[in-house]
């Protein structure tokens, strides 16, 4: 399991540690990733989804799941997510 946000992509960075003296240590910064169950509004069921903190504020602050699945472009999503996103979709589309 690779330490990316399944929903906004962010993954591990790479950078330098430097000392008082100026010395340069490489180190890894990780995302703050949680493991969540998410509800789906349209689809009547939760999702388990290994997000950052970050994306869950997102989330919560577009309204829900399934309005941040609309938003979202299908790149930065991962196979998962853009299942679900199709799969809410087609609920969506059969509903109207």
């Amino acid at each position: 399991m690779s330490r990316r946000c399944e929903l906004t992509g962010k993954a591990v960075l790479v950078g330098n540690l430097v000392s008082h003296s100026n010395r340069k240590t490489k180190t890894r910064f990780l995302p703050n990733l949680v493991n969540v169950t998410l509800i789906s509004d349209r689809l009547g069921r939760s999702v388990r989804l290994r997000i950052t903190a970050h994306a869950l504020r997102s989330v919560e602050h577009r309204g829900g799941l399934d309005s941040f699945l609309a938003k979202a472009s299908d790149n930065e999503l991962s196979l998962r997510a853009r299942r679900l996103k199709r799969e809410i979709s087609e609920k969506a589309a059969a509903a109207a």
